[in-house]
């Protein structure tokens, strides 16, 4: 972010009016400030490396470099930046593997200027969940779909304190910092702290990927299986 604590977006679609449009719609935004415009998946990689925004707004279906394979490149040499997924549908299949490329979260294309700029807010942040239901029946379906935990990633929850394990797997439900406070009898700066710990032992960068981990490492088991 600026010195000021504005966000810096980067849009990258391949349809000039969704670019076109976004822009006009977060620039619209106090607080959120569009400083480019990618044609596709690897003009959004050079445009990262020249710009240096806060969060991209990915779009998944784009010709050459897709927004998977320039998610996956994005967050794997630019760590900090969190990616914004856009789809069409709220259970587009390519959204699982969006989510294991590193993306924060997604966005329906179809979401509203206010929907559109608090997302930008939220996964800039990186303190909660996007839209947690939804998020939540995703996760949970690519894991159905790969229920085999990978035993490294297993292997890593032993890391974490008992609290600690307490607390994953609450973020994996979809809950957030304050709604974990109460469900503990804790203060929500100690549930900050417990994140802040989870996140540094197991080397993630918001609570979406850590959702992420705790049911690909087997933590958490999707409802019915």
């Amino acid at each position: 972010m600026t010195s000021g604590g504005t966000i810096r977006v980067l849009i990258a679609d391949d349809q000039q009016m969704v670019r076109q449009g976004f822009t006009v719609l977060l620039d619209a935004h106090p607080g959120i400030e569009v400083v480019g415009q990618a044609v596709d998946g690897l003009d959004a990689i050079v445009q990262v490396a020249e710009l240096d925004p806060d969060v991209v707004l990915m779009d998944i279906r784009m010709p050459d470099v897709g927004g998977i394979e320039a998610t996956r490149r994005i967050t794997l040499k630019h760590p900090a930046i969190k990616v914004l997924v856009l789809t069409t549908f709220d259970l587009d299949e390519y959204v699982y593997d969006a989510l294991r490329a590193g993306a924060s979260g997604f966005l329906l294309k179809d979401a509203s200027a206010d929907q559109l700029a608090e997302a930008v807010r939220v996964v800039a942040a990186g303190d909660a969940l996007l839209a947690p239901g939804i998020t939540r029946k995703l996760i949970a379906e690519f894991s159905r779909l790969d229920d085999t935990p990978r035993s490294p990633l297993k292997e890593r929850v032993g890391d974490l304190t008992e609290r600690e394990t307490e607390v994953l797997t609450l973020i994996a439900q979809g809950l957030s910092n304050a709604e974990i406070a109460r469900h503990l009898v804790v203060a929500e700066q100690t549930v900050k702290t417990h994140v802040g710990r989870i996140l540094v032992k197991l080397g993630l960068r918001d609570l979406t990927q850590a959702a992420v981990f705790a049911y690909e490492s087997g933590l958490v088991r999707p409802a019915g299986y």
